[in-house]
């Protein structure tokens, strides 16, 4: 599994100098379009605690319960190096659906699962929809800060 080792929001931006501008893009835009969604880095779960592993550039915070007790923090929208591609992670939903579906097919992702898209490059991206879609993720948020538990403990 790729891995990226950093401790903090610089070191995250720095792993992969190549990729620099394309988070840089991206970060740039959820920003702009989610402004209530504090930028932080996340660090990821600690190896032995239930959660990911994956450390990302995180905008906004919830929690929520893994086996009924353990308190896992999140991000509410995830941005994460990978290997070959960047992904964006939204734990929002729509009327019980991953928010991200309302959106496939016009992203210009290279490919999407239920709640994530991935990309090579911010250029290969539909930014307009983009911003629409991280405008609405937080204002639901905004409005309805226990979408994303819901969506995370599967109620």
């Amino acid at each position: 599994m790729f891995q990226v080792h950093a401790d903090n929001l610089e070191s995250y931006f720095g792993f992969d100098p190549r990729r620099r501008g394309e988070l840089e893009a991206v970060d740039g835009l959820i920003r702009h379009a989610a402004p209530g969604l504090p930028r932080y880095f996340h660090r990821g779960t600690p190896a032995g605690e239930a959660g990911m592993r994956l450390q990302m550039i995180g905008y906004g915070q919830f929690r929520y319960a893994v086996g009924g007790k353990k308190q896992v923090l999140w991000p509410v929208i995830g941005l994460a190096l990978q290997k070959n591609y960047i992904s964006l992670y939204c734990a929002i939903t729509v009327d019980g659906r991953p928010i991200v579906a309302l959106y496939a097919g016009r992203l210009g992702a290279l490919r999407a699962g239920r709640n994530n898209f991935s990309f090579e490059r911010f250029s290969d991206l539909d930014a307009d929809t983009l911003e629409k879609l991280v405008t609405c993720c937080g204002e639901i948020f905004e409005a309805e800060p226990h979408n994303p538990v819901r969506y995370k403990q599967g109620a």
